[in-house]
């Protein structure tokens, strides 16, 4: 082959080598719009369902200190109801009430002394 004849053939052949295709590289996201929007989404519910269980908890324990407390009124006023009626016994005897009404004067022409409370129909 003569010189010539290659000269020719590389000029076509140089064109071939000097195009290069231009590939476009896409770079995967880290996080699609999708999946930004699912997660999203699960730390919202998350976050509701904690700051709810937290309000009930919080709700439940003040409840249960007022039960406390109320039933600490309801032992003290039922300790008084025993005093008074322990009290209220005392001072309805009858031997007691005797001796008072002999204080004040009082003459008893029946020797039957009948508790106020107890009614008998004769």
């Amino acid at each position: 082959m003569s010189a010539e004849k290659i000269r020719k053939q590389q000029p076509l052949q140089q064109p071939d080598r000097q195009k290069q295709v231009k590939v476009k590289v896409h770079k995967k996201k880290w996080l699609s719009t999708g999946e930004k929007f699912l997660y999203s989404i699960t730390t919202s519910v998350v976050l509701a369902a904690s700051v709810f269980l937290i309000h009930t908890s919080a709700e439940t324990d003040a409840i249960n200190r007022d039960i406390r407390s109320l039933e600490q009124d309801i032992s003290k006023q039922e300790s008084q109801n025993e005093n008074l009626a322990y009290q209220v016994k005392e001072l309805s005897n009858p031997d007691r009430i005797l001796t008072i009404a002999k204080e004040n004067g009082l003459n008893i022409q029946n020797a039957q002394v009948k508790q106020a409370g107890k009614i008998s129909q004769e």
